[in-house]
């Protein structure tokens, strides 16, 4: 079990109706949890503990104070490392490794709650979260352009992924900031509400999502991420294999239960919720 002891992040359980709801919090409020080569180690290790901690269930990513992530840290990131090959290698390995490599396709369903200022390099773990969240006043932006570089690591890729030619050039280009609203209408994010509403909405994302059988969540997950790249044929033989293999996995018989509660027991409809996941079927 994550110990919750890191330098940079904190991790916070819910309990009661919310159990198995963990947070995940960018924690250097005063930098506006820029990311230094200790954030990228400890979020590494954060992230692959929580993989196997029976108490979590679906994980929310947020930060400490004012900010979400205000990209990477220029001095401690950049700067400090410019003549440290092997230690620039290391930050950059974690960097690229929480960010996308793991988070992308993690085994739990991940949730970005944008609470403030999300900036530059702070844009690939938000699009590698399954779902994102953000406060209407909170402030995007692709800055990089403003000081001589573009937007580098793996921001780019992410960011031509996640929305449309058009938007995504226009932002990368001009460096402008935005809000919540406009993140939305981007679809950089899911939804956006107002400031006051954001915790109470992200957990009601939360509780809907584990109450569905965690297998076939992360199957679900792994078969849309993975089929946009790839020709159709193939895309067929790998949702084919997938589901095959999710049926072997999940312990509980989701399909079978589902399917006998729908055609026999006439107690579950399709499309008004998940089917009950106990021994016997709610009637």
């Amino acid at each position: 079990m994550a110990n919750g002891t890191y330098e940079t992040v904190k991790i916070e359980r819910d309990t009661g109706e919310n159990a198995g709801l963990t947070w995940v919090i960018l924690n250097r409020p005063e930098k506006r949890n820029a990311m230094s080569p200790q954030l990228h180690f400890d979020m590494a290790n954060v992230l692959d503990e929580l993989e196997s901690d029976a108490q979590t269930k679906l994980i929310v990513l947020t930060g400490a104070g004012e900010a979400w992530c205000a990209g990477q840290d220029l001095k401690l990131y950049f700067r400090e490392l410019d003549n440290k090959p092997a230690e620039r290698a290391r930050a950059s390995w974690a960097s690229h490794y929480w960010r996308w490599q793991k988070l992308f396709t993690y085994p739990k369903p991940t949730i970005a709650m944008v609470n403030g200022f999300c900036f530059g390099g702070g844009f690939t773990q938000l699009i590698a979260c399954d779902f994102a969240i953000a406060a209407e006043d909170a402030k995007f932006g692709l800055s990089e352009v403003n000081w001589g570089i573009l937007p580098g690591g793996f921001v780019s890729k992410a960011l031509t992924d996640a929305l449309g030619l058009r938007d995504a050039v226009w932002l990368a280009m001009t460096g402008e900031t935005f809000d919540g609203k406009m993140a939305e209408k981007i679809r950089l994010i899911n939804k956006a509400v107002p400031r006051d509403k954001l915790r109470d909405e992200t957990i009601a994302l939360a509780q809907r999502l584990m109450k569905l059988n965690p297998e076939v969540l992360k199957a679900t997950k792994l078969a849309i991420k993975n089929v946009r790249a790839v020709p159709h044929e193939q895309a067929a033989d790998y949702l084919q294999a997938k589901s095959q293999e999710m049926r072997f996995q999940d312990k509980e018989g989701g399909r079978a239960k589902g399917m006998s509660q729908f055609l026999d027991d006439k107690s579950y409809r399709p499309g008004y919720g998940p089917y009950a996941r106990s021994t016997e079927a709610k009637s």
